[in-house]
């Protein structure tokens, strides 16, 4: 089976469709397909662009029509996350809608809610869709996952999942839990691992919110300051400290065969991060092309089977 894996599209139906039609895959009976190919997303569908719906409404037409697979990013775990109410909070939802962090969240869903919220039904049979979506894919040859993989949080997790590694809305409430297990490795399958800055030390991410943690290389363990292990544009890389990182908070990676995922925002031109593992992740939702990688049963990958929408 050869794969091309497409990085986190928010919203970005026409970025979407360029790079599908690049690919050789075309519209035929309300699907885009490919003779000999199947395409796997990375998550991270909505949220930003300004065509949430049809962007949705492609990838599953293509995981209907079996011309695609899917997993859950972040951003449709927290969209089910606002949807579902909190058991705990009468009037409040497992993310919260009330006061100042109900505000920056409603702010963070704005481009999808202004599609869906006027939409009740609609909305819900959205989110329902979400929770059909596995947390990683392990096939023969390739792995993926939104964010990072990790093998021993996967152990962790894989016995409160359904047997498709799907969230269910009972695991969704301890998923929103800080302490629980769920909310620890959900968190890092999804956003990565996060490692705290040395005491006094934050940065601004890209929309401009204080951080006091980096997200790091998480598939590398050689020695390393923050600043050489942060996954960071060079701008905000450069003004971390170049203090040691502790040993043995990244979990490293055993290459047993390709990794892809995305989340990162990556800019530049698209090439691996070692010789089995790649972003896909080029911010389309902030100026860059939407990318894939066209994986042909390889198992050392190359800078050139990335392909750009523009």
């Amino acid at each position: 089976m050869n794969y091309d894996i497409i990085g986190d599209l928010h919203g970005q139906a026409d970025k979407l469709h360029a790079l599908l039609a690049r690919m050789g895959y075309e519209d035929r009976g309300g699907s885009y397909r490919h003779p000999d190919r199947t395409a796997i997303f990375v998550g991270d569908f909505i949220d930003r662009g300004d065509r949430q719906l049809d962007t949705l409404n492609t990838v599953r037409r293509m995981v209907d029509a079996g011309r695609a697979r899917a997993i859950m990013g972040n951003h449709e775990f927290n969209a089910v996350a606002w949807h579902q109410p909190d058991p705990a909070l009468p009037g409040e939802y497992l993310r919260p809608r009330l006061g100042d962090r109900g505000r920056k969240h409603r702010s963070q869903h704005e481009a999808f809610l202004r599609e869906v919220e006027h939409r009740p039904a609609l909305h819900t049979e959205i989110v329902d869709w979400f929770l059909t979506l596995p947390l990683w894919l392990d096939l023969p040859g390739l792995r993926v996952v939104h964010a990072c993989w990790h093998e021993g949080y996967m152990s962790a997790l894989r016995p409160m999942l359904s047997p498709d590694l799907r969230l269910s809305r009972e695991l969704m409430v301890a998923a929103s839990r800080k302490g629980q297990v769920a909310f620890t490795t959900v968190e890092a399958l999804t956003k990565g691992i996060e490692v705290a800055l040395p005491a006094g030390q934050t940065f601004a991410d890209k929309d401009g919110h204080p951080r006091e943690n980096i997200r790091v290389r998480w598939w590398g363990t050689e020695p390393g300051s923050y600043r050489d292990v942060a996954l960071l544009d060079d701008d905000q890389r450069d003004g971390l400290p170049e203090t040691a990182v502790p040993d043995g908070v990244r979990p490293g990676y055993d290459n047993a065969k390709p990794v892809f995922f995305g989340h990162y925002w990556m800019t530049g031109q698209p090439a691996p991060q070692a010789s089995r593992v790649a972003c896909v992740d080029y911010s389309a939702a902030k100026g860059g092309p939407l990318v894939a990688y066209r994986w042909d049963g390889e198992a050392d990958l190359t800078a050139s089977s990335f392909v750009r929408s523009h």
